[in-house]
């Protein structure tokens, strides 16, 4: 299993990988989530931790827990959608700033990721 970084809480980071399992469609809308219990384990984690993201993600509208059957990933279609859209911008935000501090201007960032794309990278 992959370390927590410290720079940022490890509860916003565990919401952050459940976010790309989502948008990665390995977790499907209505699909339930392991229990806060076996999530601690696999991530040897506190529980209370667990707890957090998953109140975190319910606070945000991604997850829905219904008492006594568990927490599932919700079936909103636009909340779901909003979230793939959410992360894009950030990765672009994150791309995009630093092709800048490398000194590449839009037009140079543009050419280079058509490029890249053409050559089919990334895609395989």
């Amino acid at each position: 299993m992959d370390e927590f970084d410290t720079y940022k809480p490890i509860y916003l980071q565990l919401a952050d990988r459940i976010k790309l399992l989502i948008v990665s469609q390995e977790l499907k809308a209505g699909e339930k989530l392991p229990s806060i219990r076996d999530m601690a384990i696999f991530y040897n984690v506190n529980p209370n931790t667990i707890q957090r993201t998953y109140s975190e993600l319910e606070r945000e509208d991604i997850l829905v827990t219904k008492r006594g059957q568990g927490t599932f990933v919700t079936e909103q279609k636009e909340q779901l959608a909003d979230l793939r859209g959410i992360l894009k911008e950030e990765q672009i935000l994150m791309f995009v700033q630093e092709m800048k501090e490398m000194g590449y201007n839009p037009d140079e960032i543009i050419l280079g990721l058509q490029h890249y794309l053409k050559k089919g990278r990334g895609y395989e």
